[in-house]
């Protein structure tokens, strides 16, 4: 991501009273690198139902509120607002869903703004030329420009941000079922959408599916191969029934998965937690498994799971000695981090004999394959993985939530990241808060609460043939999807 252009100073650390009594070893560790903000009152703090519904609101309004009113587009970030993320807007569309199913907006309301996002879409122009263009060949460039939604920069033609995309415009496409000329709209124009995307080209003649493509070098070398966020790219990609990849591509995708045990956790190992999120916001992996899966004796979900839990134990082991990890205050994914706010590299020693680099935005994360970890902790790591580990993230975002306040929770719900060990050696303060909210960072807390809530954005892919055909042709089987007709 793109560092900020305004050097941002370290705000001192200040800690929120909390209502109820945390691990002692969690006030200890915390107490060791901050100091209690006398200010904050035990009134201040929400329950734990009144701040999940808090959490609710607040963070669909970074949906709602923030879109770029000329384009519909999501903002990637804000309040720093460079650029939109296209990614974004298919979570944004899908948080519209949760919006009124919570009655945050009308269905009237969220039709309209839906039906303005998909025609935008659809109008805006696509080509091979460089300069001007949202995409080419039904895909979308990673970001756009606000006000005229054109290619930010020199950025790719992102398959798996289209796919993102497209994930978004496949739950409007369901969930809008009135028959009425708004929600016909929707479906028709969500249908076009879907119907374009050239699928196959994106293979480029390859086994595997190429990451992007630029008009100025063509595709890009890097491809959709082993286990990581782009299942739900490869569902939809098989199950289009104009330009599907080859069935085989999934074979493919899972022949370079890396099943390891790591913390006591035997499962399909990819470090960032995000990767092991995304394609579960849209479907629903309880009970249904392809052939590698089978073999395992397990499903997706139970991966997730695993994945999840071993995130969080080796947060508790904390090999690198931070002195704010514990059982509540945990989670590793790509987020932003303290580097991103100043103009040097920042090497600080944590012990006699370690150094640590402090990265700006970046994949961490652990896992049997290797460790990314500079003491950045991001709340999106635990509020994407809600459904699979309930009692534990729910646990710690809460935590989060009361120990931080406002440095780490406001307009939009929970900053992007935050990193207590962190020392600014320009300004002398120790601990940083993100400034920024990311939009794909927002969506999967949103949207993994309220499956965990209702399941509604699994119920409502459940009714999309696109998703049926494609987890058929994938090769999965077994629950819920046995009881579903297979699409021709």
């Amino acid at each position: 991501m793109k560092k900020q252009e305004n050097l941002i100073l370290m705000k001192n650390i200040k800690l929120r009273k909390a209502l109820f009594v945390l691990p002692l070893i969690l006030v200890l560790t915390i107490s060791a690198c901050s100091k209690i903000n006398k200010e904050k009152t035990q009134a201040s703090v929400l329950s734990h139902d009144a701040f999940f519904t808090d959490l609710k609101q607040r963070t669909f309004n970074y949906f709602w509120e923030l879109a770029d009113t000329a384009t519909f587009q999501t903002p990637d970030r804000y309040p720093a607002q460079t650029f939109a993320s296209i990614a974004a807007t298919g979570f944004g569309l899908t948080s519209y869903i949760i919006g009124v199913e919570n009655n945050f907006v009308s269905r009237e309301q969220a039709a309209t703004r839906v039906l303005s996002t998909l025609l935008w879409l659809l109008r805006s122009p696509q080509g091979p030329d460089p300069d001007n263009m949202t995409g080419y060949k039904g895909f979308y460039y990673h970001f756009l420009t606000y006000g005229q939604g054109k290619r930010y920069k020199n950025v790719e033609l992102s398959t798996i941000d289209t796919g993102l995309l497209m994930a978004g415009i496949l739950a409007s496409m369901s969930y809008f079922d009135a028959d009425n000329t708004t929600e016909k709209a929707i479906r028709q124009t969500a249908d076009s959408l879907y119907l374009r995307v050239q699928w196959d080209w994106a293979m480029n003649n390859q086994e595997w599916m190429s990451m992007g493509w630029h008009p100025e070098t063509g595709f890009i070398e890097s491809k959709w191969t082993g286990y990581n966020e782009a299942m739900i790219l490869l569902i939809m990609a098989l199950g289009s029934p104009t330009y599907a990849i080859p069935d085989s591509a999934w074979n493919s995708w899972t022949k370079n998965y890396e099943w390891e045990n790591f913390q006591g956790f035997d499962h399909v190992n990819f470090e960032p937690l995000f990767g092991h999120q995304y394609s579960h916001m849209f479907i629903d992996f309880r009970g249904i498994s392809d052939a590698y899966m089978s073999k395992k004796g397990i499903d997706y979900f139970e991966n997730s799971k695993r994945a999840t839990l071993s995130n969080r134990a080796y947060c508790i082991r904390n090999p690198m000695g931070f002195p704010h990890y514990s059982d509540s205050i945990w989670g590793l994914t790509a987020c932003d981090g303290p580097a991103d706010y100043i103009n040097i590299n920042n090497i600080e020693i944590l012990t006699p004999d370690k150094k640590l680099q402090y990265f700006s935005y970046r994949a961490r994360g652990a896992s049997a394959q290797r460790i990314i970890d500079d003491g950045t902790i991001a709340p999106t790591a635990t509020g994407g993985s809600i459904p699979f580990a309930p009692d534990e993230t729910m646990k710690a975002l809460y935590s989060m939530y009361v120990l931080f306040g406002n440095d780490l929770y406001a307009q939009y719900g929970f900053k992007d990241a935050f990193n207590l060990s962190f020392k600014n050696i320009q300004t002398g303060n120790t601990g940083w808060f993100d400034v920024d909210y990311l939009g794909i960072d927002q969506g999967p807390i949103l949207i993994q609460l309220a499956n965990h809530e209702n399941e509604i954005i699994w119920n409502v892919m459940k009714k999309n043939k696109y998703i049926i055909n494609g987890l058929h042709k994938a090769g999965f089987s077994g629950g819920w999807l046995d009881n579903i007709k297979k699409e021709i």
